[in-house]
């Protein structure tokens, strides 16, 4: 298949160009700006554009077979002092959806939209959630415009274990660091609660699944395992060679604020994806141990040298 990944230069959509393209797929990515030239994005064909602006024409859709939608602002990306509503109105809610109209319009066949994971969840916080509302709503909007001639389906993952190669990883760095105890002031405990995990391998195969085999007009609940937060902050520590045990404090982390927990402080927010969408999908399971070794040696090899 012909594929255009919009965010292709994200940690995500890159991962995913170079999985489908190993597939044998012909993969184009497109982006508001050029991939680091230092990573494994650089080697692909590229559109400049913005979703959210339009810039993306018919006539340069019109040639894919088939679109990987993975480039949605989450909860991280509102920037301070922003009216969120008029935020999430043209990244998700109105943007998502325009895009792919656009798309099926162009006589694209399929598009592939990467949601998130809380509405399908905790449906309870479409209500209460302005950003859950948007996730929501671009979703569901997103699926009403497949027909018999245009497949769209969503997979709404939950929280990504991965890391870019090639480029500075500061998440992960500062992770690392952390676990190793070595940032001041920042002691080494979890807040109570925890989520769903996923490596970003597993995602990828599930990208495949739903590209080939995704039923039209259909949201894919996926994931893998489910950990506390203090099992998460524990493997970290494990992961580094920290023999120190984790201990829980009902406190604000100072890697993980209260504001990046979205169902609350003290919520486990736990789900066992569907096993028949699991094996439709094709993608593995169990994966997110692996995958938190492979980022933090990543995540190492990425490090800029100290200044001399």
């Amino acid at each position: 298949m012909k594929i255009l990944i919009i965010g292709g230069t994200g940690m995500i959509g890159g991962h995913a160009a170079t999985h489908l393209a190993a597939e044998g797929h012909d993969v184009t990515l497109a982006a508001r700006k050029a991939p680091a030239p230092t990573t494994p994005m650089a080697h692909f064909k590229l559109l400049i554009g913005d979703y959210t602006q339009g810039d993306f024409s018919e006539a340069q859709l019109a040639p894919f077979d088939a679109i990987l939608f993975a480039a949605g602002n989450d909860i991280r990306h509102l920037p301070r002092g922003t009216d969120q509503n008029e935020f999430w109105d043209k990244m998700q809610i109105d943007g998502v959806p325009n895009f792919i109209a656009k798309a099926r319009d162009a006589g694209v066949k399929g598009v592939v939209q990467l949601g998130s994971y809380y509405h399908q969840v905790m449906p309870n916080l479409i209500d209460t959630n302005p950003y859950v509302r948007a996730r929501h709503l671009a979703d569901e909007k997103a699926r009403a415009l497949a027909t018999k001639d245009f497949n769209v389906c969503t997979l709404n993952p939950p929280s990504i274990v991965g890391v870019t190669p090639g480029i500075p990883s500061p998440r992960y760095e500062k992770l690392m660091a952390y676990a190793r105890g070595e940032l001041p002031n920042a002691p080494l405990f979890a807040p109570p609660g925890g989520t769903n995990y996923m490596s970003v391998l597993s995602l990828c195969e599930a990208i495949s699944g739903a590209l080939q085999r995704g039923e039209s007009g259909k949201a894919y609940l996926v994931g893998d395992e489910n950990m506390t937060f203090q099992q998460y902050f524990q493997s970290l520590c494990d992961a580094v060679g920290n023999p120190h045990r984790i201990e829980i404090r009902d406190q604000e982390h100072p890697l993980l604020p209260d504001a990046f927990i979205v169902p609350g402080r003290g919520v486990i927010l736990a789900y066992e994806p569907d096993a028949p969408e699991t094996a439709l999908l094709g993608y593995r399971r169990n994966d997110v141990q692996r995958a938190i070794r492979e980022v933090f040696d990543i995540a190492s090899a990425n490090a800029k040298p100290a200044a001399a």
